[in-house]
């Protein structure tokens, strides 16, 4: 993975909010003020995505999931694209309270979702009346909607992915309250000290988010190539150690 200065420039990566939406903390991370909008500081998005590149790489190898939560507009796709890149769970929907701290009971939930599309499967949908049916359907589109993302997600992740930490302040303290580690973008609007590896950049702009977690996809997708490389030279050993065995034998 390679993120350049230039890169982010061309999607305009460092744009903030207007002086108005302000939030002091992010100070650290800016650059300066041009006609009342702040600039941040390109050279430290750069840094700080390598930094959380190395991080979900590290979580990769040890084959914990990544969660990617963004659920506004300009976010929605891109975390999905991303997600289902790299084959890890998201939320690009609304967060449910709960997703991570009463995991249990929305593991519950998707149980209910599988149920009812093995009604499907299984034609038992026909023994329901039309009314009940319909509501039977409409239960799993809210459930699709919901957990469509999430559904394979069997344990808690290891680590979240958050567009726009201010928005997506629910599954930020969730995370917080596990120890869950949490990479966010951050804009200017934001505050970068609630998440342990922060990104400070356009969480806005849809090209912006797209390059950032396009990156971040590539890094996971180069862990996920190395971990195989390892996993199949591991099936090797153990296959010829199998082998010395039965002719010891």
């Amino acid at each position: 993975m390679e993120v350049t200065v230039k890169e982010l420039l061309e999607v305009g990566a460092y744009f903030g909010h207007p002086s108005r939406q302000f939030d002091p903390r992010i100070r650290p991370y800016l650059f300066g003020k041009r006609q009342g909008i702040y600039i941040i500081d390109i050279s430290k998005t750069c840094e700080k995505i390598y930094q959380a590149a190395e991080v979900l790489q590290k979580f990769v190898k040890e084959n914990k999931p990544i969660l990617f939560v963004g659920t506004k507009k300009q976010a929605h796709d891109a975390v999905k694209t991303v997600a289902e890149k790299t084959g890890q769970p998201y939320v690009n929907y609304r967060w449910i309270g709960g997703t991570l701290t009463n995991f249990e009971t929305i593991r519950k939930r998707i149980e209910r979702l599988e149920e009812i599309e093995k009604l499907e499967e299984t034609g038992q949908i026909s023994y329901y009346t039309k009314k009940e049916a319909a509501l039977i359907m409409k239960e799993k589109e809210e459930l699709l909607k919901k957990f469509s993302g999430i559904r394979n997600l069997k344990t808690l992740p290891g680590i979240l992915v958050v567009v726009d930490v201010k928005k997506e302040i629910n599954a930020v303290s969730e995370a917080k309250k596990l120890g869950i580690p949490v990479v966010g973008i951050v804009d200017t609007n934001g505050n970068p000290e609630i998440v342990d590896y922060p990104i400070p950049a356009n969480d806005d702009g849809i090209k912006s988010i797209q390059l950032l977690l396009e990156k971040l996809g590539e890094a996971i997708k180069e862990a996920q190539s190395e971990r195989q490389v390892v996993e199949e030279k591991q099936e090797v050993l153990e296959q010829k150690e199998g082998e010395n065995n039965v002719e010891t034998d």
